[in-house]
């Protein structure tokens, strides 16, 4: 059983009795993704406890197994104005059973060893995206609009502002909140869930998300799918 220090938000592989900690991190003001992928390479599905408060209990989370290491991810949300601590945990009788993690928003990860940080050019161009992608943009302070497309069932992405976050999803097929969470009473009132049954959808990127310095002004979106080297993140962001 493993204490695993995860103030930097970082990829992190998570096995049975494990419990990784982010203590003091979460901002007020900021909303936070918790990434989960089942990495066991088997159909067992993996139960991850997530703790925001020592006064409430756990929130469960089910990552979804898979053969094929293709399953789907799981999100669960926390807001900052809950709590500054959330600590994740994956069962110590779940045998078998292996997950891996990040922490996204628009401060995390800070530390994004294991995670292609990448800049998304503002060209009008496809750029795909692969495993662990995180792109990010700094736009002008004008209203730009952008396109994920997939072929991928079910591809979720995250896109984050400050305080809110948008769960893009293309080819849905079924109800997403088997797979979404919320921790804390603010978390899920700070997320719109975008759905589409086809294979695109669309983003806007209003300038003045990006106008407050330094971490406020960074519009990053989180591309949760393990193997979804067919995605294309179109980028257009093109300027409206």
């Amino acid at each position: 059983m493993a204490k695993i220090d995860w103030n930097g938000g970082q990829l992190i592989t998570l096995n049975p009795g494990d419990t990784a900690t982010c203590a003091g991190g979460l901002n007020t003001g900021q909303i936070y993704a918790i990434f989960l992928y089942n990495s066991a390479g088997n159909d067992a599905n993996a139960p991850i406890n997530v703790v925001w408060s020592n006064s409430q209990p756990p929130v469960p989370v089910t990552v979804p197994g898979t053969t094929a290491n293709q399953g789907l991810a799981a999100l669960c949300f926390v807001s900052g104005d809950d709590t500054n601590t959330v600590s994740i945990s994956l069962g110590q009788s779940s045998s078998g059973t292996q997950v891996q993690a990040f922490l996204g928003s628009v401060k995390m990860p800070v530390n994004t060893s294991g995670i292609q940080n990448v800049a998304l050019p503002l060209d009008g161009q496809n750029h795909s995206f692969h495993a662990f992608t995180r792109f990010f943009a700094v736009p002008q302070s004008h209203w730009y609009s952008g396109q994920i497309q997939s072929d991928i069932n079910q591809f979720i992405s995250v896109q984050f502002k400050e305080a809110s976050a948008i769960v893009n999803i293309v080819n849905q097929l079924v109800d997403p909140s088997n797979v979404v969470k919320y921790a804390g009473p603010s978390s899920k009132s700070a997320v719109t869930i975008n759905p589409s049954t086809g294979p695109n959808a669309s983003l806007e990127f209003p300038g003045e998300w990006h106008s407050v310095g330094l971490d406020q002004c960074r519009q990053r979106a989180e591309f949760p799918n393990r193997n979804n080297e067919r995605a294309i993140a179109r980028s257009g962001l093109r300027r409206l």
